[in-house]
C-alpha cells in the first residue's frame, strides 16, 4: 500500500510538461523581408551583369572594326584608338583605375623614334585577364601573349587586329621572335610585358623570367659579336624598363582582403565564360597601378640583374598596395631621349670617313 501511494506520487515528475515552442510573428516577418530583398538583389545583380554583357558584345565589334581600318592609316591613331576601346571596356564592367605615378613613354610613332624618344618596355605583375584592359588604358603600348591565344576563337581576331606580338617560348622560333620585338619598338611600339609567364592568384607576385629581359639586355655570348646576333638598337636608343604594380583594391567602395582577392584572380584552369559573369554582377570595381621609376638596361651588369630589380620593384609596391597603402606618386629623373634619327647618320658617316682615312701610324 505504501508502495503504491508512493509509485503514485512520483508520476508527476515524471511526466513534466514542456511548453510549447511558439513562433515569433515579427521574426517570421522579418525573415521573410531578407529572403524577399536577398532575392532582388540577386535578380538585380543578374540584371546588371547581362546589361553589361550586352554592351561589350556590341562595343567590341564595332571597336575592333574600326581598329582595323585605322591600322591601313599612318600615324599613333591605332595607338590612340586601342586606349579607347580599352578605356570603354573598363566602363562597361564599372572598373575604375587609380594611377599613381607617370609613365615614361608618349605615344610613339616612327616620328617620335627618329627624334629620338627611347621605346619603354612595361614590366608588370599578371593575376587576371582583366590587367589587358586595365594596363591598355593608360599605357600607349602593345602587348606581348603567349602563342595559344593567336588561335582562340574571338580574343585570338581581337589580338592580332590590336597588333598583339604573339610568342611561343620555343628554342627554334626566340630568335626571331625576339628580332620582331625589337623591330616593333624600332618602328614606334611600346611593349608590354609579363614576365611571371602565368597569372597568380593575386596575393604575390612570381619570380619574373630573365629571358623576357632579353630584348632589351642580350645575353653575352664568348666569340659572338653583338651585332651578328640580329636586329639590335642604335646607340643610345635601348628601350627602357618601367616596373607597375597592379592590384585590385575595392569593391563596391569598399577595400579588399584577401578572402576577395579571387574575385578578381584568374588563373590556373579556371573558365573564362563564368569569371567574366560573376564579376560583372558587382556594383562598382578598382584596380590601382603604380608606376615605378624606369630602369636603364645599361645600368645593369646583366639580365638577371635587371630582372632581378625589377622583380623586387613590382614585389614592393603590390605588397603595399595590397595593404591598402596607397603611396605618394615617386618621383624621378630619367634620360628619356636619346640621339636623333639625323645626328645618328652623322656619327655612322663620321665612324665611316675616320675608318677610310689612311694611317699615318
Amino acid at each position: 500500500m505504501c508502495a503504491a501511494s508512493s509509485h503514485t506520487a512520483a508520476q508527476p515528475f515524471l511526466k513534466r510538461r514542456i511548453p510549447p515552442f511558439r513562433v515569433d510573428a515579427r521574426e517570421l516577418d522579418r525573415a521573410d523581408a531578407l529572403e524577399r530583398k536577398q532575392a532582388a538583389q540577386s535578380r538585380g545583380r543578374r540584371l546588371r551583369a547581362a546589361l553589361r554583357l550586352s554592351a561589350i558584345a556590341v562595343w567590341v565589334p564595332l571597336s575592333v572594326g574600326f581598329e582595323a581600318v585605322l591600322l591601313l592609316v599612318p600615324g599613333t591613331a591605332k595607338i590612340r584608338w586601342t586606349r579607347v576601346i580599352w578605356g570603354v571596356l573598363c566602363r562597361c564592367l564599372s572598373l575604375k583605375i587609380n594611377t599613381i605615378g607617370r609613365r615614361a613613354g608618349g605615344f610613339g610613332g616612327k616620328r617620335a623614334r627618329a627624334k629620338g624618344e627611347r621605346p619603354v618596355i612595361y614590366i608588370s605583375n599578371h593575376s587576371s585577364w582583366l590587367d589587358v584592359p586595365v594596363l591598355g588604358t593608360i599605357l600607349p603600348s602593345v602587348f606581348v601573349a603567349k602563342g595559344d591565344i593567336e588561335n582562340w576563337p574571338v580574343m585570338g581576331l581581337i589580338s592580332k587586329i590590336g597588333r598583339t606580338i604573339f610568342v611561343s617560348r620555343q628554342r627554334n622560333s626566340t630568335g626571331r621572335e625576339r628580332d620582331e620585338m625589337i623591330s616593333r619598338l624600332a618602328e614606334g611600339d611600346n611593349l608590354v610585358l609579363f614576365p611571371e609567364g602565368t597569372s597568380s592568384d593575386g596575393s604575390r607576385v612570381l619570380p619574373f623570367m630573365s629571358a623576357f629581359f632579353a630584348i632589351a639586355k642580350p645575353p653575352r655570348l664568348r666569340g659572338v659579336d653583338p651585332s651578328e646576333m640580329g636586329e639590335t638598337f642604335p646607340s643610345g636608343m635601348t628601350p627602357l624598363i618601367q616596373p607597375v604594380s597592379l592590384v585590385y583594391d575595392r569593391i563596391d567602395g569598399l577595400p579588399i582582403g584577401r578572402a576577395r582577392r579571387p574575385v578578381f584572380a584568374w588563373y590556373g584552369d579556371m573558365d573564362l565564360g563564368p569569371h567574366v559573369w560573376q564579376l560583372a554582377q558587382w556594383r562598382s570595381l578598382r584596380a590601382s597601378v603604380l608606376l615605378h621609376p624606369p630602369l636603364d638596361p645599361e645600368d645593369f651588369p646583366s639580365r638577371k640583374a635587371l630582372a632581378q630589380a625589377t622583380w623586387r620593384a613590382v614585389t614592393q609596391g603590390a605588397a603595399q598596395l595590397r595593404q591598402n597603402d596607397v603611396p605618394d606618386a615617386p618621383q624621378w629623373e630619367a634620360r628619356l631621349r636619346g640621339p636623333s634619327e639625323e645626328s645618328r647618320k652623322r656619327e655612322d658617316a663620321s665612324d665611316t670617313l675616320d675608318k677610310s682615312r689612311p694611317s699615318f701610324a
